[in-house]
């Protein structure tokens, strides 16, 4: 099995583990058929307590389908005490948020409006790569090789992860860091995150909005998906997703008339 395969298997199994021992601390003595809805609601509270909702849903997933698991595989009369009305309106799914996506021309325009070339640098990088902040500020030249910047120790887990970027975005890195003379294992864009924070909000007050850090990432993935690239290359190439839900947040809300404009591009 992959390093991605055993990262995604242990990050399935870990949130069973939790629930599931808390579970049989408190009710190994106990027949399931007896356990009441009001018992199971004191217990969630309990391991959810001041959690996010997403974790809330979750713990509550993890101990409903240990039920039906017992129900299907072993006492088909037993009633799943997860099951009520309260419990599923109580734990219900948190509510996706959308994000507003920069259109083209206004990102064209911040990065084409920042003169400083190493702010620049960092704006392009999210911005045509998709990277994270925190991937730019620990990017170092060693890593760089022309089109593909190596990721070590990246969010995902792996050992390594490797982010593509424009042919002349590469000329450019590499130009600048050649320039300084920034060894090999130094830090390209040695800044704080604060400090990055503030090289981000200054670009954006240059065209009027406020700017945020991922929303130059997130712009990267919706002008990729819009332009024609398929999911799975804007998922685990430019978002490098461990799975295409996560993906589908970053795109955005697609609006009745652009809906429209791709229906009259498609078949026009």
């Amino acid at each position: 099995m992959s390093t991605t395969g055993r990262t995604q298997k242990k990050n399935s199994i870990r949130p069973y583990e939790f629930v599931l021992s808390r579970f049989d601390s408190q009710f190994g003595d106990r027949e399931l058929g007896l356990i009441t809805s009001d018992e199971i609601l004191l217990f969630l509270n309990q391991v959810t307590e001041g959690t996010k909702q997403s974790t809330k849903r979750s713990r509550y997933s993890c101990l409903a389908s240990f039920f039906n698991f017992i129900k299907n595989a072993v006492d088909p009369k037993l009633q799943n005490p997860c099951s009520t009305p309260m419990l599923r309106k109580l734990f219900k799914p948190a509510k996706i948020a959308y994000w507003t996506i920069l259109e083209k021309e206004v990102v064209d325009e911040i990065i084409f409006r920042t003169t400083n070339p190493r702010n620049r640098l960092m704006l392009e990088l999210m911005a045509r790569g998709g990277m994270r902040v925190s991937e730019v500020l620990k990017l170092i030249p060693k890593d760089v090789d022309s089109r593909k910047l190596i990721l070590r120790d990246p969010k995902s887990g792996n050992e390594t992860e490797v982010v593509f970027i424009p042919q002349k975005v590469a000329d450019r890195l590499k130009g600048y860091f050649e320039q300084k003379g920034i060894g090999p294992d130094q830090r390209i864009f040695p800044l704080t995150y604060q400090g990055a924070r503030a090289v981000v909000n200054k670009a954006g007050k240059l065209v009027g909005i406020h700017l945020r850090t991922h929303d130059l990432r997130r712009h990267a993935a919706t002008h990729a998906s819009r332009s024609g690239t398929p999911i799975e290359i804007v998922s685990k190439v430019i978002l490098r997703h461990a799975n295409l839900s996560t993906t589908q947040r970053y795109l955005g809300k697609v609006s009745d008339t652009e809906a429209l404009r791709w229906i009259e591009n498609l078949y026009s």
